[in-house]
């Protein structure tokens, strides 16, 4: 589509791409089968090059790709399992944010973008003709889920001078200092004529036909219950994190290994520092500000991350029309001939806390999202590697660095540092490990409930029914995050007990930098290399 091109290139002409359309892409079940069909041509292409040919970097991109291919073949037959709606991570949610922050860096983005937001409403037809397809083999979701999505939606239906597409695209135009007052009037006039033409009618009859469509769900429980569920599940968790478990049973045994360990480390430390309890529901770090938060970060990190050339950032705050329907705080990816500039997104419906921001900007900032990022396009050679993703390492990394961040000079102790990312750990292995049981093993609410009161005083009721439903809204969601995670300190581990005082953290999270997105089955012979030139 043409807006996944402005965002991964800012000049596109300079890579010799001159001729697209301005739209958002085909969407439909014909079109994935001849993507599907596409990839694995590409596949049989690729596997008549001898990767024992290539040499460094050229050798790695081969694998990444090869894995990469393989694991999108897992989903061949099994395209209507795929979900372009869901509460708060569904297209519906996503693209009038990314269209808000559709940057012009010329005139002509400004006559792009406007063709582009014209064709909002047949793209919305597609996607609603997807899910009508859907639902007559019984896989459209449930009158819950849909409910949401119409609520989260209502602010999209505004009067065209009140939307909120309205405002930022006006704040954009009047910095172009390019533009006439005259050409900045006469693009205003045409957006708001965009949006009462096609951008609100768009949402109008997506929410009309979902209206339509309820009563269609067959399956209200989790993905494993759906005649392909298991094996979807399988291809989502393999497509997203390539982990080197082998099998679920292996990955249930390890989340809970983890949990465990969490727990019974804390226990440990509240049994030897008991004035640790008295802390916890009063602690507050050193600095709350956005900026001043990302500025201590930067500083502290040093020590323990390896440098990255001058960037910029900027935060921003989530408009109130999108609080409820988006994350509590997210980065946008900066495009990768143009990395320098990044921008955070801080949701003040949900991460306003003193108490959540500090590693919530860790997370999404630095050492987090915005730092691995800038790290590598700054360093790959290779194009192919730099729009390629895998969120199981991109997450991964963000949720590792996270808990790390607990325990740096912030201003807590060490040992309340310390109770505060196990506990963060175990949170995020619980929530896993109900994605993984509700869709793969077959949880029932009952189960749920049952497991949930061992680490929680909840009785059946809104938070059981709440994470039941929000883990089967988005099946491996929540695995992509812990899962490349428990990747991560599964080697770093494995590395402090073999090198022993030869380990350096620093050059241990070098080395993850370096190898970038790619499947943890990519990672994992190169780790083992890596191990051996310390040894």
């Amino acid at each position: 589509s043409y807006l996944s091109l402005h965002y991964s290139l800012a000049d596109p002409e300079r890579y010799g791409i001159t001729d697209y359309p301005k739209t958002f892409g085909t969407f439909s079940l014909e079109t994935m089968k001849e993507s599907g069909k596409e990839q694995e041509e590409l596949r049989k292409k690729l596997a008549d090059i001898n990767p024992n040919y290539l040499i460094g970097s050229d050798r790695l991109t081969y694998r990444v790709l090869e894995k990469a291919l393989d694991y999108e073949l897992l989903a061949q037959g099994l395209e209507l399992y795929y979900q372009p709606l869901a509460p708060s991570t569904g297209v519906q949610a996503q693209l009038p944010m990314l269209l808000t922050e559709f940057v012009f860096y010329k005139k002509q983005d400004v006559e792009d973008y406007l063709t582009l937001l014209s064709d909002m409403d047949s793209y919305y037809q597609q996607i609603l003709d997807f899910e009508r397809e859907k639902a007559q083999v019984g896989l459209f979701m449930t009158d819950a889920c849909v409910e949401q999505i119409v609520e989260e939606c209502q602010g999209y239906l505004m009067p065209p001078e009140q939307n909120l597409m309205t405002t930022g695209f006006d704040r954009r135009i009047d910095a172009m200092e390019e533009l006439t007052d005259e050409e900045k009037s006469d693009f205003k006039a045409r957006n708001l004529t965009v949006l009462t033409e096609h951008f609100i009618p768009a949402y109008e009859l997506l929410l009309q036909g979902l209206q339509e469509l309820k009563g269609s769900c067959a399956n209200d429980q989790g993905l494993c219950y759906d005649p392909e569920g298991k094996a979807y599940y399988e291809y989502l968790v393999n497509s997203s994190i390539g982990t080197t478990y082998e099998t679920m049973d292996d990955l249930q045994k390890a989340i809970e290994q983890q949990i465990s360990i969490d727990l019974l480390t804390i226990a440990q430390i509240l049994n030897e520092t008991p004035d640790v309890l008295n802390q916890i529901d009063q602690y507050h770090f050193s600095e709350t500000d956005p900026t001043g938060i990302l500025e201590l970060l930067k500083e502290q990190v040093k020590a323990d991350f390896p440098e990255i050339v001058s960037y910029s950032y900027v935060t921003k705050f989530v408009p109130e029309e999108l609080q409820q329907s988006l994350s509590p705080a997210f980065f946008l990816v900066p495009p990768m001939d143009q990395y320098d500039n990044c921008v955070i997104y801080i949701n003040p419906g949900s991460s306003s806390s003193s108490q959540t921001l500090f590693t919530t900007l860790a997370h999404e900032g630095i050492p987090g999202h915005l730092y691995q990022n800038v790290y590598f396009l700054s360093n790959c050679d290779s194009n192919i590697r730099k729009i390629l993703s895998f969120l199981g390492y991109s997450e991964g990394w963000a949720s590792y660095v996270e808990n790390y961040c607990y325990t740096i000079d912030n201003g807590l102790s060490p040992e309340l540092g310390q109770v505060l990312a196990r506990n963060a750990s175990a949170t995020l292995g619980i929530h896993a490990l109900m994605d993984l049981n509700i869709n793969y093993f077959g949880w029932n609410l009952q189960q749920v409930e049952d497991y949930l009161k061992q680490y929680f005083d909840v009785g059946q009721g809104d938070m059981v029914e709440t994470i039941y439903h929000a883990m089967k809204n988005a099946p491996s969601n929540y695995m992509a995050y812990y899962v490349g995670y428990l990747e991560i300190i599964k080697m770093r581990d494995r590395a402090q007990t073999d090198l022993k005082d030869k380990f350096q953290i620093k050059e241990f999270h070098r080395f993850l930098l370096d190898m970038g997105p790619a499947p943890f089955t990519v990672i994992e012979p190169y780790f083992e290399a890596w191990l051996k030139t310390y040894q």
